[in-house]
This record gives C-alpha cells, structure tokens and sequence, in this order.
C-alpha cells in the first residue's frame, strides 16, 4: 500500500503550486512552477481517484450494518474491491521517477554495422520502417543528413523526428539491430547476418548545452560521394569538429547557413546525451534498472526474414509479423518495452 503521508505531500505541493500562479508569480518562476503543476497534475489526478475509491469502498462496507442498505452494498463492494488492485498499479506508475527528456523531439542515427553492402541496405529499411512508424503516429520526420550506396543502401542517416512523446515511446530502440535474410547481392540462395546501430537522442535544448565558440572547428566543403544528397561546385557543406569531445558531425544540404544549423543541432544534442550517460553512470543503482536504454554495443533486436520473426532479446518478446513491423506496426513491441521498464522501476521501488 502507498504510504498516506507521500500522497498527501504531493497532494499538499500541488495545491501550493496552483496558489503561486494564482497569484501570479513572476518572470522565470511562473515557468518553472507551470511546468512543475503540468506535471503534477495527472499525479493529483491519480491520488484523487485512488482516494475516492478507498472513500467508497469504506461506505459500502459501513452499508453493510444497515439493514436497509445491505444488499446494495452486497452489489456494489465486490466491484470496488475489484477495482482497487488496478488503481493501486495505476497510482504507482504515476508516481514513478520521470524522464524529462520523455516530451522531447528526437534524433534518430542509423548506421550499418558488419554485412558491407548488405548491412547498408538493412539500414535503409531500419530508415523506412521508421518513417512509416512516425507516419502513423502523427509524427513529423525530417532528414538532416543522408548518404547513400552505389546500391541504395545508407552509410549514414539523421533525421529529426517530432511529436507527442516521441522520445518516450522510441528511447528503447537504441542498440545493434541484426538481420538474417539471403541478401539481394548473394546468388547462392545463403542466408547472411548483418547489422545496423541505431541511436536516439533526445533533441538539447539552448539551455541545456552551452558551447564555447573556441572549441569548434568549422570546415566548409563540397557536397560529394556515391548516392550524396546534393552535388554541389559549391563550398556549401560544412563539417563541425568539437575538439574536447572529439565530435564530428557534417551536413551536406544546398545551404551552407542552413548546414551550420543543422550540424550545430546535432553537435548540442550529441553532447546533451554525453551528458546525460554521465550522469546514468553516476547513478549506476537506477542504471542497472533500466531496459538496455543506454548501451549502444548491446545487440537488442533480431530481424529473421526466412521465419517472418521478430526477437527483443531484452524482453524476449518474439513477434512472427515481421512484414508488419518493418511497415512500421512497432506498437506492440514499444508497449511491451515500456512495461518492463516501469515493471523494473516498481521492483526498484519497492526493494
């Protein structure tokens, strides 16, 4: 059972909150408090639901004594009783610790892994599968930077992705993604296993990182390779080196201003989330706890194309619809990914 005295705090904070902006707090704080009251609402909500059906089941036991009320609370107690296992779980994943990264937009990296040229088309389908996932959840996806295979595969894409909890729902698909499948390229009939890594990271934001002009080194340069975006005669390309973190990124589109926005996005987020594995690895207690989120070399998924297979090796959840996860139906393996997740943070909780 939730100990009284914690609801009743948040409770108690929450009803704080909404006096402060009432009042009208000023500048800085009244946006600070907003989002504090923002977030402590659907908690509030919770606590007020949880309350509510404790105060009727205690009515319908204390029905039971009259004689008069008693087979009207023989009805109803049964069903509030049964109720309360479910608000009891739904109150305590409200009051699970949040990632305030969770609201934020993301950048999705894709990358092959070992296969050569196979790896680099598998790519392109990670690339795809993720577009129509974005697609169907109302999600807007840009691409910021894409090379391309003589063959159509990726050497490396970065896309921008934004919309409703797009970083909440996608943070578990970071890792080594594994195909088996006899590639286009093999006229033996052999089936291959080749990879790619995929990276999401939550989009930084101008406070969160703060770059010293001095430590960037910026190189303009022509648009060109196999499949690149735009040939340019153009120096409109530009590269981006952050010398203490080592970071590279380039962007190749026609504009060279819109190249260093782009590029300098990439450079912040990159560096916010450096930031952000500090400080998992800092907490290393809460860090065990997670689903893999972190750890980029962790082989998490595995694509069987010859069985129609999917395989989370992280929750060991196979899905034989592999024609529909690669359409972008990922709903079902996000869902299970989440769950174990909160599953993990409960027993952390409660140990």
């Amino acid at each position: 059972m939730i100990p009284e005295e914690r609801l009743e705090q948040i409770t108690q904070r929450f009803q704080f909150l909404e006096a402060a902006m009432a009042d009208g707090a000023s500048g800085g704080d009244i946006a600070r408090l907003a989002k504090e009251y923002s977030d402590l609402r659907p908690v509030v909500e919770q606590i007020t639901a949880f309350r509510q059906l404790l105060a009727d089941i205690a009515e319908a036991t204390e029905m039971m004594d009259d004689p008069d009320m008693r087979a009207l609370a023989e009805e109803e107690l049964p069903t509030l009783k049964a109720a309360l296992p479910d608000a009891e779980q739904a109150l305590q994943l409200a009051l699970l610790p949040k990632d305030d990264a969770d609201t934020r937009p993301a950048i999705l990296e894709i990358r092959p892994g070992t296969g050569g040229d196979e790896a680099a088309l598998f790519a392109g389908d990670l690339l795809r599968m993720y577009q129509r996932h974005a697609e169907a959840q109302g999600w807007k996806f840009d691409i910021l930077q894409e090379q391309m295979t003589e063959l159509g595969g990726i050497k490396e894409v970065v896309a921008h992705i934004k919309g409703e909890g797009v970083f909440a729902r996608l943070k578990y698909e970071s890792g080594v993604h594994r195909v088996q499948r006899v590639p286009t390229t093999e006229s033996g009939g052999r089936i291959h296993t080749s990879a790619a890594t995929v990276a999401v990271l939550p989009e930084a934001e101008d406070v969160d990182i703060q770059i010293d002009a001095n430590d960037l080194r910026i190189d303009t340069m022509r648009s060109s390779g196999a499949g690149g975006q735009h040939v340019n005669t153009t120096d409109s390309a530009v590269r981006i080196t952050h010398i203490p973190s080592g970071i590279v990124v380039t962007s190749s589109e026609k504009s060279q201003h819109r190249n260093r926005e782009i590029a300098m996005q990439v450079l912040k987020t990159r560096l916010f989330d450096l930031e952000r594995q500090r400080l998992d690895d800092e907490r290393s207690a809460e860090r065990a706890g997670q689903v893999g989120s972190g750890d980029r070399s962790e082989r998490i998924r595995t694509y069987n194309f010859p069985q129609g297979r999917m395989t989370d090796h992280r929750i060991n959840l196979t899905l034989y619809k592999l024609d529909q996860v690669m359409q972008g139906d990922l709903d079902e393996v996000i869902d299970a990914l989440i769950a174990d997740g909160q599953a993990r943070l409960l027993a952390a909780m409660e140990a």
